[in-house]
């Protein structure tokens, strides 16, 4: 879904579009992807239908994000791709014996078309959320993540959520987010702010250029917690959403593969380990 990041960001993420792949650990040497191919020295006890995908680049499972959504993905301090969904992704490229790639960063809004349009990705793995309207371009994994949304504004604030519906308040949203089509749905009177970076909303808010903002809430206890402590939640919104990885319809052996890798790293423990890691809690 939507929205995304930051602690230093603002200056992280600019180093992020002069990035080309960002890589992540996984196996050492990756397994074939495609077939029940049999060797003089092993032979897999995969199906045909199980073992057959595509990839983009072999051995490699490359994925693409706006890469400001921490603490699900970001450029660190380093210039590193690290976050939960990076070390989702790994786990899952290791259980399907391979590596994991990232691409440049790229704004949220295009990562849906790039997977539906094909031969630069294989996945977006970025706190998307699973909507009717982007099944309609690209298909999912099983849902890894519940999110709701979250309302904010400046701590000494007075608001309440109904004043912000007059179209003197300016509320801030990420381009193309489900936050975004909430604000349109439910306060249709305020001037929405659609921008394509999270950060620069944050900001927004906290400068008093802009009243509001509405972000997913996960993405916002992180960056509260981090960096705008003069900000909080005037509002969490139960929207009830489920993150999802995007897969082509056209790679229907790759989401199998992804939700049998998913289903491991649930069952062996991996997924409450990077819960734990990165949000401090099992509870999400």
């Amino acid at each position: 879904m939507s929205s995304m990041t930051r602690r230093n960001f603002v200056a992280t993420l600019g180093a992020a579009g002069a990035l080309a792949l960002a890589g992540c650990g996984g196996s050492e040497q990756p397994a074939e992807n495609t077939t029940d191919q049999t060797t003089d020295d092993q032979t897999t006890d995969q199906t045909p239908e199980e073992a057959s995908y595509t990839l983009v680049k072999e051995g490699v499972l490359t994925n693409v994000a706006e890469l400001g959504f921490s603490p699900f993905e970001y450029i660190d301090e380093d210039g590193n791709t690290v976050g939960f969904d990076v070390d989702l992704s790994n786990a899952i490229a290791e259980k399907m014996g391979l590596t994991c790639e990232w691409l440049p960063n790229q704004a949220f809004d295009t990562l849906v078309p790039t997977i539906k349009q094909g031969g630069k990705a294989d996945i977006s793995i970025a706190g998307v959320t699973i909507t009717d309207e982007r099944l309609e371009d690209v298909d999912f994994s099983d849902p890894y993540l519940n999110s709701n949304q979250a309302l904010i504004v400046a701590a000494s604030s007075s608001y309440a959520t109904d004043d912000l519906d007059t179209e003197e308040i300016q509320i801030a949203c990420q381009t193309g987010t489900t936050g975004d089509a909430w604000i349109q749905e439910n306060l249709p009177n305020a001037t929405r702010v659609p921008l394509a970076d999270v950060t620069a909303g944050m900001m927004g808010v906290s400068t008093g250029s802009y009243q509001a903002m509405v972000i997913d809430l996960p993405v916002a206890q992180n960056m509260l917690a981090q960096s705008f402590s003069d900000l909080k939640v005037l509002e969490e919104i139960p929207t009830g959403e489920q993150y999802g990885i995007a897969v082509s319809y056209d790679n229907p052996g790759l989401k199998d593969a992804i939700n049998d890798a998913l289903a491991q790293i649930e069952e062996d423990g991996t997924m409450d380990e990077l819960k734990q890691k990165w949000f401090g809690t099992t509870e999400i």
